[in-house]
């Protein structure tokens, strides 16, 4: 598979589609409760934010599937957008003049790279970046569509659009805010900076710095397998409940938590749960 020496390494027992195979890998273990979703190239072609929606659409019609792990190639976690064959392909849009039509077409292409990304953060279930290396440009929009973010300590990142005269537009500027802050984020957009991953950690874009590549794969590893112990309806359902509380008020997002509740508490698992607790044995939670 290739790119995906450390997916293999990571679970020992894997399927891997050969969809997209030279863009996007996805493995899966055994009983495909955990996924790791591999950009085959350190950079972005074209053709990959397709098929990251393509992998991201299939893995969210799994009801089995309780986390997934998205990493970069052996190179990097991402250098961005393949700004060689992005131009290539799109030349005559990214620079041409032309009117109404030829705008509009420009217009429907960036929706059509967005529905990529878009598929990452709507994955029902959580999704864990794991960084290593630059993740620059789109790689940072990618990892902003993610649940959670652990890097290596060699990570770098860069917002760097401004710097080659683009407005990012894949996610960044949307989903940033919430993660960082409005200050810190101008600074990264207006700038084109690169930042380390001390700094990364210190403005709260990663949960945390591991030594090494290593060490990020157990972390991200063992944090999926933390995630998919948990009773998996419930997790789904918080992830749910958490997407729907953005930018609402705290008594909107309680009054939602309280329907959904009232609808979806009731379950074997909550009863594996209390079992589990009197019999003082780890519970074992079937999603029912």
């Amino acid at each position: 598979m290739p790119g995906g020496c450390h997916a293999r390494g990571m679970l020992r027992a894997m399927t891997t589609s050969p969809a997209d195979s030279d863009l996007v890998s996805v493995a899966r273990a055994d009983d495909g409760a955990l996924a790791i979703v591999t950009l085959v190239s350190p950079t972005m072609p074209p053709a990959l934010f397709a098929a990251v929606e393509r992998a991201f659409t299939g893995l969210a019609a799994d009801d089995a599937l309780r986390a997934v792990i998205i990493q970069g190639s052996p190179k990097a976690f991402s250098y961005g957008l393949d700004l060689a064959r992005a131009f290539g392909e799109w030349g005559s849009k990214l620079t041409g003049g032309g009117l109404a039509k030829a705008r509009t077409e420009l217009f429907h292409m960036i929706k059509d790279l967005q529905r990529g990304f878009n598929a990452v953060a709507a994955c029902p279930v959580p999704v864990i970046a794991a960084i290593h290396g630059w993740c620059i440009g789109g790689g940072l929009d990618l990892i902003a569509a993610c649940d959670i973010r652990l890097c290596a300590a060699d990570a770098k990142f860069s917002l760097r659009e401004t710097r080659v005269a683009m407005v990012a537009d894949l996610g960044s500027l949307q989903r940033l805010p919430a993660l960082i802050g409005k200050g810190q984020l101008r600074e990264l957009a207006f700038t084109g900076k690169d930042i380390d991953a001390a700094r990364a950690a210190q403005i709260g874009l990663v949960n945390d710095v591991l030594p090494d590549r290593a060490a990020l794969d157990a972390a991200a590893l063992a944090m999926a397998r933390e995630i998919a112990a948990a009773p998996p309806l419930v997790v789904r359902g918080v992830k749910h409940v958490l997407d729907q509380g953005e930018g609402k008020s705290v008594a909107d997002g309680l009054d939602y938590v309280a329907a959904w509740n009232s609808a979806f508490l009731a379950s074997e698992d909550l009863g594996e749960a209390a079992a589990a607790f009197a019999q003082k044995r780890p519970p074992v939670f079937k999603g029912r």
